[in-house]
This record gives structure tokens, sequence and C-alpha cells, in this order.
């Protein structure tokens, strides 16, 4: 299956007083295009929604380092000029649904104006078509139609993760990045919404980035899965392949801490705490906590092993025939 969005040694680091933060260091991952799910799990303050922002080129101010490569659909995006992207890329090809759908509304405007903007401003159509074609998509994702006039606050948490999912939607992107769209909701809702997100891939040939840190979650929904640690993705493969033969230390250390309903066999936690990414640790990044490190893990960093076909890991254990 061909690449709809190839990102090749993607870095961003914040600049900080205390040294420049490495939230995104040299990542590189594709994304199949339509119909696809590529999840990143990981835990937080690994650097997955700072990887939505570098793709989407929605920057702070204090930016240190931003390069690499972004390629979508043969075209890419880290090159062109702040006002062509503007104009041809963010929300028409690659659109996201940001963590917390309360942060992406304004809580003063009606929630169906705010949808239509994107479409209204572009001059496509006029603004009763807007309104028409917003509320297919509200009707779409499961919400009534008297939502187009409600503010923000007059929705549940689920119905403004529905909402803005609609808003993502509106110029028809082949590409969404949902950071966490689940986060924050009941476990029923999180179960809606994944079958949305379902439908998504299935009757919209959708393309998607799911950001999450429950592998569980992802797994359900995800065709591929990248494990990010510490501003690194460490592994990398199909579903079955990092569910069922993990190869990296730390995916197997998230496997295990996911409870298992027709097993004796309890959680176990992960010791310690992910490093400030201000001063990563030298080497691979997990070797703190790893309780399979050996000699060479505090000393070089680890390169791309290919422990499947198919399938990345970044650990010294696969060169020398353990992982």
């Amino acid at each position: 299956m061909t690449s709809l969005l190839d990102v090749r040694d993607l870095t961003f680091h914040y600049a900080d007083r205390a040294g420049p933060v490495r939230a995104v260091d040299n990542v590189s991952f594709a994304l199949a295009s339509g119909g696809s799910a590529l999840g990143l799990v990981g835990e937080s303050g690994s650097g997955k929604s700072s990887l939505a922002l570098a793709i989407m080129r929605m920057l702070p101010t204090n930016v240190a380092r931003y390069d690499g490569e972004v390629w979508l659909d043969g075209q890419e995006l880290l090159g062109m000029a702040d006002g062509l992207f503007r104009q041809e890329i963010r929300w028409r090809k690659l659109a996201l649904v940001p963590q917390g759908a309360q942060n992406g509304f304004n809580p003063v405007l009606r929630v169906g104006e705010q949808i239509i903007e994107p479409l209204v401003v572009s001059g496509a159509v006029g603004k009763r078509e807007a309104r028409a074609r917003a509320q297919e998509l509200l009707a779409y994702v499961g919400l009534p139609a008297d939502v187009y006039l409600r503010y923000p606050h007059e929705l549940s948490g689920g119905m403004k993760q529905r909402a803005m999912i609609a808003a993502a939607l509106i110029l028809e992107p082949p590409v969404v990045i949902m950071d966490e769209p689940t986060s924050a909701l009941d476990a029923s809702v999180q179960t809606q919404i994944t079958n949305l997100l379902k439908r998504l891939k299935q009757d919209m040939n959708l393309a998607i980035i799911f950001i999450t840190h429950d592998i569980a979650l992802a797994s359900d929904l995800c065709d591929d899965l990248a494990v990010v640690y510490a501003g690194e993705i460490v592994e990398i493969g199909s579903a079955e392949q990092v569910l069922l033969h993990p190869s990296h230390p730390y995916t197997q250390r998230l496997l295990a801490s996911i409870p298992r309903l027709h097993s004796d066999t309890l959680p176990q936690f992960i010791p310690g705490a992910p490093p400030d990414l201000r001063e990563p640790p030298a080497g691979c990044r997990f070797h703190p906590r790893c309780p399979l490190v050996f000699e060479p893990c505090a000393q070089k960093s680890p390169p791309a092993f290919e422990p499947a076909d198919g399938q990345m890991a970044r650990c010294w254990l696969i060169e020398d025939g353990l992982g």
C-alpha cells in the first residue's frame, strides 16, 4: 500500500532557559493511503502532541529547532511558505482534532458558525450551502440538528468531541490527526467515539493518525502502531506485530501494564519516570528504566533494527540476538 503521508527525520525542539527541550527527535514514519489508521502510543510527556503540532506547523514562539521533511501526497510541506501552507494544506488536506475538545472551540461563538468558518472563508460555497454541509456532518457523527445553534458550554464532553470531529472534516481532508480524542470521556463514550472513527475510515476513506496513551484502545482502531518514548519512535510495525511480537522492552512493559480479563497475571507498572527532555539520557533513552539493560545501552543510541519484515525497533538486544 502506498504512503499518503511520509514523515522523515522530523525534529522539533522547544527553547528553554535550561536548554532545548527535545520533544521530537529525528522521527520518521509513513501513513498509508485512505482507510487506514496509525496509532502513536506512549506515556504523557513523550512528545506525541508536539509531533502533531510539528506536522501541522502549529508552532509556538519558543522554537529552538524545527527541521526534517513531511511529504503529503508527493508534496513537501515544511519548505512551503506559511501563507501557501495555510491556503492549500491546513484543514483542506491535513486537519487536527486537538486534545481536549473544549480547547478547540471559541466559547462565545455558536458551534455551527465555528464548524463552517473554514468552508465559508475558502469561498468555495455560500453560507447556506456550508450550513447544510455542517448539518450533514453533525448528523453523521451522531449529533442532533440543534447542536448547530448551541454554544460549546451547552454540550457534554462527548458531544463536543463529536462536534470537533465534524469541524475537522468540513473541508474533506484526506488525513486527520486525532490527539487523545477519547481522553476525559467515560468508557461508554470512548467506545462510541472509537466506533465513529472506524466508520470514518471505511465510509470516507480517511487516513487517521490516532494519538493516545492507551495502547489497548489504539489496538482496537489502528492498522499500524508506533511506540513513542522521550521524543523518539522506539518501535513501529503492524498492530499484529507490535501487540503479539513486541521487540522493544518499553513496548513490552506497556503491554504488561494492561489489565487482562481472562488471566491471573496482574498488571505490571513501569518503574521510574520518563526523562527530562532537556537532558535526555545518553545512549538508549529508556535504559535507566529498562529491566534488560546491558553494557551498550548507556553508551550508544541504538539505530533502527528490523526484527521482522515491516517492523522496526531501536534496541541493542535485537543486534545481540536477544530481542
